[in-house]
């Protein structure tokens, strides 16, 4: 090999070091985000890692006052302004790192440059269809209109928190 051929080599080797040096710390970043949010009454607290995975939930003792579905709705819109968060934080990690004009926001939702009816399954075989989902029944909520959720005969308040498993 020529002296000018080893050159370019090396300086390829360089570069690909370089590069794979830049994505581990970019991995390495990305895997330290998190987003977190509280339910604007602070009842409900959802942390979540940098895919929108919930690694945290906290519930406040005026989450218990609540019926269960109002409380699993503010769960879901917390959830959301947790994950939009993180999702913040994984666009500002890529974005100084991806080549001009490519939409890191496409990245963090996982879809690139792919177009809705692309990512969407066709109607063959080829994605057979998952059996329905069964609706749960009906609850009267008027029913529960004066009912503290989890009262206890106990002096103690019970309190409900998820924890992150390592």
């Amino acid at each position: 090999m020529t002296t000018d051929h080893r050159a370019q080599v090396d300086e390829l080797l360089a570069d690909y070091r370089r590069s794979r040096d830049q994505l581990a710390s970019v991995q390495r970043d990305l895997a330290r985000i998190s987003g977190s949010a509280t339910s604007p009454d602070g009842s409900v607290t959802a942390v979540v890692d940098a895919r929108g995975t919930l690694t945290d939930l906290e519930l406040g003792d005026g989450a218990y006052r609540l019926r269960p579905a109002q409380l699993a709705q503010l769960i879901v819109r917390t959830t959301r302004e947790a994950v939009a968060r993180a999702a913040e934080g994984a666009y500002r990690t890529l974005s100084p790192v991806l080549p001009a004009g490519t939409d890191p926001e496409a990245l963090v939702r996982g879809t690139a440059d792919l177009r809705p009816e692309e990512i969407r399954p066709d109607d063959t075989e080829a994605f057979p269809s998952a059996e329905p989902k069964r609706r749960r029944p009906a609850v009267d909520d008027e029913d529960f209109e004066q009912r503290e959720w989890l009262e206890s005969d106990t002096t103690t308040p019970i309190r409900t928190r998820a924890r992150r498993t390592r």
